[in-house]
């Protein structure tokens, strides 16, 4: 029996692990494992603890002294929940978190010691991270990096087993010099700069509002796979996708997987994790089954963007370490399986001010409804203005098998807003032209979100082919990859809409004072200005359809197919001046981190290349030449004992078949090797990765039609690998 069907037996008779909840209740035990500001409360001194509140509400920095007092009352907590150790938590440009670990226990002499934990240990720590990449931002002789403690995210407890507890420190990472090495560092640069270009915007209509706060939805799609299939399979193991796999007669042509009965092993597992996430105050509030077989979806309730993206990176993280003690690998790959669909990571985003205003929310008066106007028009406006940089947030290796696959948000940025909003801008557009004096602000009195048939006939959330559409109270950028950072995408958003919000204050405060007319009515004639300027990057059809590809291409939008040519765009001239002019970016960070993205590309190519180059010479050739030698025996066989060769002309042409693949493929990859080669000789970062995506990536496609044209004629008793009907419907 080979390894595939010893892993078949072993999933086909998996046990649904018993999970114990900690509490009936999911209030008795959220965020148990936080030092939230509750918990703060109970171990500072009142002062203490309304300066740090003040100083986290505010961004401003805290104090050393205050700061010594947090990090002993942080010690105190920890230990009291099983902690020996603490980390700096950060997230370098792997994509993944980083931590490295230090016991709190100091020892005084050679028998005693005591467990200590300053404030100078809190707010920074040194881990050195020289094998992480940065660019050229460091060099062996300064390979040292820095990590600062971030408030405004709070510390946590990682469970690691039974009794393995860990204090988890939030922080950011910057070189030796000073600049970011990291996702978070630019990311609260960017939250920064849009709270304040917002606020000031916002006062236009309400001067009590002193905090705007940009907030995230995440919903994380992912697959999940018994370990044993997962383990039997060379390419998820070191790619995360299936390099080759013959398509199974059904896969989820019937969508009967959508929105099912969640299988029980399956819902053990979402259990287990969303307990533990919960723990951790992450506010997993849904859960589902999504189109593919055995793909999934759990999605947490909006908060801070900041605090959102560090909670989603944890959750990646946790759902890991669950799953294994389930006996199921997790599968985060855009697209792990070739012809079923890839799996994203919507990102839904809003502003909240701190009087509990969403200001992509519509309202009941003209003037809360032109405040919506004024943040909605200006969203739409960053995003034609900038939907380069959209683009370049969300490539990755990944992604590129989702982006234009006719299952998700495609390649080409446009948004999409329904058929409500649309009258709305039109009518904006049209009756202006009247003259702004005669204008009545009742005239844009909004009715949706009032009535439940004004829902129903509101189709905000209907166009599931945008990667960029306004759902009722945010906008949802549907493109991100289901593996991704979410900062990327944030850090773009919240610079690209700061950056108009300032421009448009500008804009009001010089037309007002020049032509001598009334704020509003200068906000009303700047707001058309940009309807105008913006309506190329409007679409409310099919963003699938060959005829958008035409008509987006006639307005100037850029369709981008590849990564290489997408991150091009963060070093763009415009991009450039962006990212420096706001100060979220220098030049030179901005050249690393490109070079970082692009750097990470080639490598995922490589290491695809070289597994699928193993995979085929290793296992598929000779199970191939194997079974090719049975039929050619069973052919000598029958010759033997007197069959004619026209009687045996089935067998003849099987031999000739599975001969002609493994001939192609012998020669695909000595392509492969030969583009490789030639990729790696090239010098220049750039150019190597514009070879791996023209010279190498086109031959997977090629060497994988011969490999599941051979797993479709081998015996099935031979073929080593788990199938796609194993991988998909063993749940």
């Amino acid at each position: 029996m080979n390894s595939r069907l010893v892993a078949l037996q072993s999933a086909q008779n998996r046990q649904r692990v018993v999970v114990k909840l900690p509490a009936n209740k999911i209030s008795d035990f959220f965020a148990q494992n936080v030092f939230t500001l509750d918990a703060m409360q109970q171990y500072l001194s009142a002062a203490v603890f309304k300066s740090v509140r003040a100083a986290i509400k505010a961004g401003t920095k805290i104090d050393r002294s205050i700061a010594d007092q947090v990090a002993t009352a942080m010690k105190t907590w920890a230990l009291s929940k099983g902690a020996t150790s603490y980390t700096h938590w950060f997230q370098p440009l792997t994509g993944a978190t980083a931590e490295k670990h230090d016991t709190f226990f100091t020892p005084l002499n050679s028998a005693k010691g005591i467990e200590m934990f300053s404030g100078s240990a809190l707010v920074q720590q040194e881990p050195d991270g020289s094998s992480f990449p940065s660019g050229g931002l460091r060099v062996t002789f300064e390979a040292r990096g820095y990590t600062a403690w971030d408030p405004s995210s709070p510390a946590f407890i990682m469970s690691v087993g039974e009794s393995g507890r860990t204090l988890c420190i939030p922080t950011i990472f910057v070189s030796y010099t000073g600049e970011a090495l990291d996702y978070k560092a630019p990311l609260l640069k960017s939250q920064h700069f849009l709270e304040t270009a917002a606020l000031q915007v916002c006062h236009f209509f309400d001067k009590h509002v002193q905090k705007i706060t940009p907030t995230l939805g995440w919903e994380q799609e992912y697959f999940l796979v018994d370990a044993a299939l997962y383990n039997n399979r060379p390419d998820l193991v070191a790619t995360g996708r299936t390099m080759i796999g013959a398509v199974p007669p059904k896969d989820q042509q019937l969508d009967d997987h959508y929105f099912g009965s969640i299988p029980e092993r399956v819902y053990a597992f979402m259990l287990d994790f969303e307990t533990e996430a919960h723990k951790l105050g992450i506010t997993i509030s849904t859960r589902h089954n999504e189109v593919a077989p055995n793909q999934f979806e759990c999605a947490a309730v909006h908060t801070d963007v900041n605090v959102a993206i560090d909670q989603n990176q944890l959750l990646m993280d946790l759902m890991d370490r669950v799953a294994r003690r389930h006996y199921f690998r997790v599968l985060l790959h855009e697209k792990p399986y070739k012809g079923v669909n890839g799996s994203g990571k919507h990102n839904n985003w809003s502003l909240q001010t701190d009087t509990g205003k969403n200001l992509l929310s519509p309202g009941h008066t003209p003037k809360t409804n032109l405040q919506f106007l004024t943040f909605f028009i200006n969203t739409i406006k960053a995003v034609h203005d900038h939907a380069d940089l959209l683009r370049a947030a969300i490539a990755s290796a990944g992604n590129d098998h989702r982006l234009g696959a006719h299952e998700a948000p495609p390649a080409i940025i446009s948004a999409f807003i329904g058929s409500t909003l649309t009258g709305v801008l039109n009518e904006l557009e049209k009756r202006v032209h009247k003259g702004l004096d005669d204008y009545d602000k009742d005239d844009i009195k909004l009715e949706i979100h009032k009535r439940i048939p004004d829902l129903l006939l509101d189709n905000t959330d209907r166009n599931r082919t945008s990667p960029f559409a306004f759902t009722g109270n945010k906008f949802e950028i549907r493109a991100v990859g289901a593996s991704a950072n979410c900062s990327a995408t944030m850090i773009v958003l919240n610079t690209m809409v700061g950056n108009q919000l300032n421009a448009f204050a500008e804009a009001v405060k010089k037309m007002a004072r020049t032509e001598h007319i009334k704020k509003d009515a200068a906000i009303l004639r700047i707001l058309r200005q940009y309807v105008i300027a913006s309506k190329n990057i409007r679409f409310e059809g099919d963003n699938y359809s060959a005829a958008w590809q035409k008509t987006a291409l006639d307005r100037g939008l850029k369709m981008i197919n590849n990564t290489p040519d997408a991150l091009d765009l963060y070093i763009s001239p415009a991009a450039t001046a962006l990212f420096t002019q706001t100060g979220i970016y220098t030049k030179r960070e901005l050249t690393a981190f490109f070079e970082v993205l692009l750097h990470n590309y080639e490598s995922i190519i490589d290491i695809e290349a070289r597994t699928l180059h193993t995979m085929i010479q290793t296992q598929v050739l000779p199970v191939a030449i194997e079974y090719q030698n049975n039929v050619m025996q069973h052919i000598n066989n029958a010759l033997a004992i007197g069959l004619s060769k026209s009687s045996l002309g089935m067998q003849y042409a099987l031999v000739k078949k599975i001969n002609g693949h493994l001939n192609d493929l012998q020669k695909l990859l000595d392509a492969l090797d030969a583009a490789c080669s030639k990729s790696l000789k090239n010098k220049l970062l750039r150019q190597r990765a514009e070879d791996y995506c023209t010279l190498v990536c086109p031959l997977f496609n090629e060497i994988r039609t011969h490999a599941d044209a051979l797993e479709t004629l081998v015996d099935n008793r031979l073929w080593p690998l788990p199938k796609y009907h194993e991988l998909l419907f063993i749940r």
